[in-house]
Order: C-alpha cells, then sequence, then structure tokens
C-alpha cells in the first residue's frame, strides 16, 4: 500500500474538488502584486510549478529528444479495454475517441494546464498544424488528426499528436498516451499490430527519465497483463512504476489483497478508480466515486490515500514535479554539451564559398595543405595524420621496395657456376679470338659478357619504377582526397591533375633507369677501390686453380672466394682458353659487385629527386592548370557544394537552432524562477488545497543549483553560486544575495 506522504495533509476525495483562492503577494520591481492561486481537481503546484512543466512542455514541442536528450515524461500504458481511456477522460475533464479495437492509434501526448478562465481552451498539434477545438468536437478533432497521421485504416503511427487541455479544474500534468496492447488484429490491423505497439511503447518507457502509468483492470489478474510484462522488462525494480487499478466497482472482492499483495512490484504504489459510467458528468462521476470509496463494504477498507481520481492527480503532479526537478540539471548539461559539440562541427566544415576570391583562397589552402601532407610522409616520414595506416607510412615503404629490388637483382644475376664454371667464360673467348697476341685480354669478351648480365637483370629496374610510381600514386591521390573531401568537384580535378603529373614523372624515371641500364651495357667503368679489392682477393685462388689443372693427380674440387667449392676437372680440356676465362671471371665478378650497387643507387636517387620534385614544384601547378583549363570547370566549380556537405550542414544548422531554442527555453524559464524566488512566502494551506512544502522547495531548490549548468547567452539573468535557500515547516522562502542576480547584457 502507498505511503502517505508526511509533508502533505491528509484530505478526502471530495474536499479535494472544492476549488479555493488564496492570495499571495510579491514585490517585483518595487512594486507589490497580487498572485491569485486556485486549486484544480487535486492540489498542484500551479504558478511555481507551471513554468516548470512549461519548460519541459517546450522542449518537447522543439522535439529536443530528436538531439538524444531525454525529457521526463508520464507514459501511460495498458492493455486494450483496461479503462485507460476513461481515466484520461476523468484528469482532463474531456471526452476522448471511444469504440471498437484500439482508439488511440498514435501517441498522444496530453498536456493538461488548470487556468481561471471558465471557458475551456482547446487545441490539437501535428504536422507542423494547429487545431483550435472544443469539447463538444475534440473526439471528432483527435480521430481526424490520427487519420491524418496513420492514415483511415486501423494502423498506428510513431508520429505524436498534442492536445493541449487549458480549463479550470484540471491538474497541471503532461502525460503520453500510447495505443492499448492487443495481440490479436482485428480486421483491416496489420498482422504485426502487436510488435508495431510493442515497439512504440517500448521506445516511451525504456529511458530511465520516464515515468510509467500502467492502467490495470480490477477484473483481470494483474501478472497476466501484457502492459505489465512490458514495463518489467525495462523497470525490473518497478521504482518507475505507477499502477492504477480501474473499474474498482466492477470486482470488488479481493481487490484489497490484490493490491497489498503487490505480486508485480510496482514501486510508486496504487490507486484505485471508479470508472465514469454513461452520462455522467464528471463532477457527477467524483461524487459517485468519493461514495463508492466511502459506502462499499469492501470498498470502504482502502486508505483514502490511495483512492479516487484526485488522489491519483495529486501522485501524478508531485511524482512529475520530483523527475523534472531531479532530470533538469542533466538536461541542461547535455544540450549544452550537444550545442557546443555540434557547434565546433560546424566549425570545422568547410567555408561556404559565395565568389572567385574566396574560392581562390580556399584553393591555395587545400593546396598549400596537401603539399604540406605530402611532404611529410614522401619526403619526411611523418605520419601523425595517419598513425594506424601503414600504407601511409611512405619512407618506410619505398625502402622495402627498393630492399625488394635489390635482392631481386642480386638473385637475377647468379649463375649456375658449381656445374659449369668458366664454360660460358670460355664460349665468349671463342668466339671473340682475334689476330694479336695471345697473352691479351680481348676486351669485347668482357663488355659482352657485361652486357648479358646486365640484360638478365634488366625487368628488374623497370618493374621497380612501375611499381613505385603505382604506389605513390595512391598515396597522393589519398592525400588531396583528404585534404578536398569537402570539395567532390576539386576532388576530382585534383585526381585528374595528380594522375597526369604522376605519369609524367613515371615515364622520366623509367626513361631514366633505361638509360643507366644503356650506360652499364656498353661502359665499363668505376673508380670505386672495391673493385680491385675485390679482384685482389679473387685472383688470390688462381695459383690454386693453375695447380690442379696441371696435377691431374690432385682433387678436381676448390674452394674460391664468393664462389665457394667448384668442380674444375672439366676445365682441363680448355688448356689455352681457361686461364684467361679464370681471369675474366674474376674481373667480372668483382665489377658486378660495383654495377649492382651503382644501379640500386641510381634509381634510388632518382625516385628522391623526382618525388622531392612532385611535391615541391610541380604539384601546385599542375593542379591549378587543371581548373584554369577550359575543360576543367575553374573556380567556380568550387561554390558547389557536394550534395553531402549540404545536408551535413542544414543538419548541423537546424540542430543548432533547436539546441540554441530550447537553451533559451530553459533560459527564461531560470530567470522567472528568480523572479519568483523574490517572493517572501507562500502560505501552506492548513485545509490541504495548497501544497507549497518540502516538495515545491525541492523542486526548486534544485532547479536554482542546476542554473549553474547553463550557459546564459545574455538575455537573462544568470545566477551566482551564494543562492541560500531558506526552508521553514510553514512555509516557502527564499533569499538571495544582493550580488546573486547579475546585470542583463
Amino acid at each position: 500500500m502507498a505511503k502517505k506522504n508526511s509533508n502533505i495533509p491528509e484530505t478526502s476525495s471530495s474536499s479535494a474538488l472544492v476549488p479555493i483562492l488564496v492570495q499571495s503577494t510579491a514585490m517585483i520591481d518595487d512594486e507589490e502584486l497580487a498572485i491569485p492561486v486556485e486549486a484544480p481537481i487535486v492540489s498542484s503546484y500551479n504558478d511555481r510549478i507551471r513554468p516548470l512543466l512549461d519548460a519541459i512542455d517546450k522542449l518537447r514541442h522543439l522535439k529536443v529528444m530528436q538531439e538524444g536528450i531525454q525529457l521526463p515524461t508520464i507514459v501511460v500504458v495498458g492493455d486494450q479495454s483496461s479503462g485507460k481511456s476513461s481515466v484520461l477522460e476523468s484528469l482532463a475533464g474531456i471526452n476522448l475517441p471511444r469504440g471498437q479495437g484500439i482508439c488511440t492509434r498514435v501517441p498522444l501526448i496530453m498536456r493538461l494546464q488548470h487556468h481561471i478562465d471558465p471557458l475551456p481552451e482547446l487545441q490539437l498539434e501535428f504536422l507542423g498544424r494547429t487545431l483550435q477545438t472544443d469539447e463538444t468536437h475534440i473526439s471528432d478533432a483527435i480521430n481526424q488528426a490520427t487519420d491524418d497521421i496513420a492514415g483511415s485504416g486501423k494502423g498506428i503511427s510513431h508520429t505524436p499528436l498534442t492536445l493541449v487541455v487549458k480549463k479550470n479544474g484540471v491538474p497541471d500534468l503532461t502525460m503520453v498516451d500510447l495505443p492499448g496492447i492487443t495481440r490479436v488484429p482485428v480486421h483491416g490491423q496489420p498482422d504485426d499490430i502487436y510488435e508495431q505497439i510493442s515497439a512504440i511503447i517500448t521506445e516511451y518507457i525504456t529511458p530511465e527519465e520516464s515515468i510509467i502509468l500502467n492502467v490495470l483492470s480490477a477484473t483481470v489478474d494483474f501478472p497476466t497483463c501484457e502492459s505489465i510484462r512490458m514495463s518489467q522488462r525495462v523497470d525490473k525494480t518497478g521504482l518507475r512504476t505507477l499502477a492504477v487499478v480501474t473499474k474498482a466497482d466492477k470486482a470488488p472482492e479481493g481487490l484489497l489483497n490484490k493490491v497489498m499483495a503487490d505480486d508485480v512490484n510496482i514501486g510508486l504504489g496504487y490507486v484505485c478508480v471508479r470508472n465514469r459510467i454513461g452520462d455522467e458528468s464528471y463532477d457527477e462521476a467524483r461524487k459517485e466515486e468519493a461514495n463508492l470509496f466511502e459506502t462499499h463494504p469492501l470498498l470502504s477498507k482502502f486508505d483514502k490515500s490511495i483512492v479516487g481520481i484526485p488522489v491519483l492527480a495529486q501522485k501524478l503532479v508531485r511524482i512529475q514535479a520530483t523527475i523534472i526537478a531531479k532530470c533538469l540539471p542533466e538536461i541542461v548539461r547535455k544540450i549544452n554539451d550537444k550545442l557546443n559539440a555540434n557547434s565546433s562541427e560546424l566549425t570545422r566544415m568547410p567555408q561556404n564559398l559565395t565568389s572567385v576570391p574566396e574560392a581562390m583562397s580556399a584553393l591555395m589552402q587545400i593546396i598549400g595543405s596537401s603539399v604540406e601532407a605530402l611532404r611529410k610522409v614522401l619526403l619526411r616520414g611523418e605520419f601523425e595524420e595517419y598513425p594506424d595506416d601503414k600504407h601511409m607510412h611512405c619512407t618506410a615503404r619505398l625502402v622495402e621496395m627498393l630492399n625488394q629490388c635489390a635482392q631481386e637483382l642480386q638473385k637475377s644475376s647468379e649463375d649456375n657456376y658449381k656445374d659449369n664454371f668458366l664454360m660460358e667464360e670460355i664460349r665468349v673467348l671463342e668466339e671473340t679470338r682475334g689476330i694479336w697476341l695471345p697473352n691479351f685480354l680481348p676486351r669485347a669478351a668482357f663488355l659482352m659478357i657485361l652486357q648479358n648480365k646486365v640484360k638478365e637483370i634488366s625487368r628488374a629496374p623497370v618493374g621497380f619504377v612501375s611499381k613505385v610510381w603505382e604506389y605513390i600514386e595512391t598515396v597522393v591521390v589519398a592525400v588531396l582526397k583528404r585534404h578536398s573531401e569537402h570539395y567532390p568537384q576539386l576532388e576530382s580535378s585534383t585526381r585528374r591533375a595528380a594522375q597526369s603529373l604522376i605519369a609524367k614523372r613515371k615515364d622520366m624515371s623509367a626513361d631514366r633507369v633505361a638509360e643507366i641500364i644503356e650506360m652499364e651495357k656498353i661502359i665499363d667503368y668505376t673508380c670505386d677501390p672495391e673493385y680491385l679489392t675485390v679482384w685482389g682477393k679473387l685472383m688470390a685462388s688462381k695459383n690454386l686453380f693453375l695447380d690442379v689443372m696441371n696435377n691431374y693427380s690432385r682433387c678436381t674440387l676448390i674452394t674460391i672466394d664468393d664462389f665457394g667449392e667448384v668442380d674444375v676437372g672439366h676445365l682441363r680440356s680448355f688448356p689455352s682458353v681457361r686461364d684467361q676465362a679464370f681471369d675474366i671471371k674474376m674481373r667480372i665478378t668483382a665489377y658486378w659487385k660495383i654495377v649492382l650497387k651503382r644501379l640500386v643507387d641510381s634509381m634510388a636517387l632518382n625516385l628522391q629527386f623526382s618525388v622531392n620534385n612532385l611535391v615541391n614544384m610541380d604539384m601546385e601547378k599542375e593542379i591549378v592548370n587543371e581548373l584554369m583549363d577550359p575543360h576543367g570547370g575553374g573556380l567556380e566549380r568550387l561554390l558547389e557544394e557536394s550534395p553531402s556537405v549540404v545536408t551535413k550542414r542544414e543538419r548541423l544548422n537546424k540542430s543548432i537552432k533547436l539546441l540554441k531554442d530550447s537553451k533559451e527555453v530553459v533560459a527564461k524559464f531560470f530567470a522567472l524562477v528568480v523572479l519568483l524566488a523574490k517572493m517572501p512566502e507562500i502560505p501552506y494551506h492548513s485545509d490541504g488545497k495548497l501544497f507549497c512544502g518540502i516538495n515545491v522547495m525541492f523542486v526548486f531548490g534544485s532547479v536554482l543549483l542546476a542554473y549553474n549548468a547553463l550557459q546564459s547567452n545574455g538575455k537573462y539573468y544568470a545566477l551566482v553560486d551564494d543562492i541560500v535557500l531558506s526552508i521553514s515547516a510553514g512555509g516557502f522562502a527564499s533569499r538571495l544575495d544582493s550580488d546573486a542576480l547579475l546585470k542583463m547584457i
């Protein structure tokens, strides 16, 4: 059974219906103003709570929840035919749509507001429209608005419909009524109607900021209600759930035990009510309800703090004020955080170019940043822009490719010397014999062997050039794309310029490498002393070679530096040329080391030189020429933003406007709180008609402290930390230091 609030005196249901008028005064701008406070169906916080609720309602109307900022909400759920509509009608004092099947097909946001004017004001807000109506036509108006939102069939929609009820005697509440839960689709409803309704309900009751008002019929077992199962999935402890038990007069037997047992774990307690019957007026229905719980032999045993529509309204108002005050600081923080994040993101977006000078400035900035990025990754080996992308660690990748090429050159130049040692040299010597002294080495033989070896490895340098420039092209295009991503029209031009320039550089490098290879074929020269050093070491094995050749009794396996163990027995058949063949072999071996090293060094130097010129000399000029070309589109192309950028900019601007409007709503509320805080005291009414005790002080204590988190935009008063709340058991008093208000800017 729900516990009584010790701060609120107990009242009977009937007495709560009697409107009273108390008057308080406030000193505002040195003028004493009378503030009337009239009690509605339940004693509410009236003028002091209304701004708080209005602020949340305005945030909801602004659709701040689209920004991921959840608002405190009372969500009304219940199985079909649970009496949900009857409860809401009793709270609002109006007739809602009735009929077979699902009456509520869209989320219905009900904003109830007590006001003094005896003439009610009703309006519907949906799909950007506002429709004024009256009590006579409200049901038809809701049906028509629902058809406009969800179609004229029996389907449902997530799009909400807002009903604003300003009426004398209603509690200050905002609730969201959701479609009643049904498992079996009726004619005209989709087969997955249960899944659709379940999805809508889950969406609204899942946030921790939501209070679940679970409407249960007294005629059913509570654990079997589908609405209970849904609420328990998201609120296992029940701390966010309040149960209202309808049709108490239809099944009074055992109802008290069901409520007392609380088998379904309702943390906020139960309230039992009687549904309005037939043509009863709302006043008549409340009197009948009060009489029922006073005189019925079973229902009169219920504690008066858990029966009747007025008690339900009282609980909802108090719970609503508490949850709003609890959530408000976090709402303020989230609005500020989201606004700052979106503003920063919008600032980082490219400037919306509107003139050719702006386009030229943007182009130079893009080219400058791109060239600097290329210097870092291609020349200096700095890759802070791409820490985790090894493909963009260019200097390391280029070294890998160069080392791989060197290994391929070395491997491709090795011959099968162990099986046919000196046979290639003997063949060349025999083909280059001439009429001259026999002890001279023919230079033609040396060059022929050299040319054959160079020809064998010529493919590797050409392949290296192609592979390197293909890699460089991917890097350059990636960098240019990164720095021009917001200008796809520029991206295509820079890509074409880069590809064209790299193709030229690739051809130039290929020509240079081909030229180097040709030079190595026809020129045999080096000033590197390593040649003579290596040749000398190799020739040290010649005496051993000659001794084996002349002494047939010796083993024909000998060990030679750089060759290891070789068999020379077959060379005894070539006494006239084997000495020259040995000498040429050692000379070509020593010189070939120089050739390979010189070839790799030349390719490395040419690569570095070409990349340096590409980045520092050619890139900027090539991009500008591409844009200025008649087919390039000119700078005017930069004035056209891409659809994705336009969409993102519009989304951010819309979000920032929404958040600024939300911030302004909260700021206005706090400015009003500051003014109300100047009121010396609001009396605590002894008969329970006006509750301005601890709960109100809790609410305003929370929101005043929360205001420190609000970054005022200068239009409203700001509070400083030295706000002092003076709380007394007999009333509510707020005292502000003289320095608590800053000047309005």
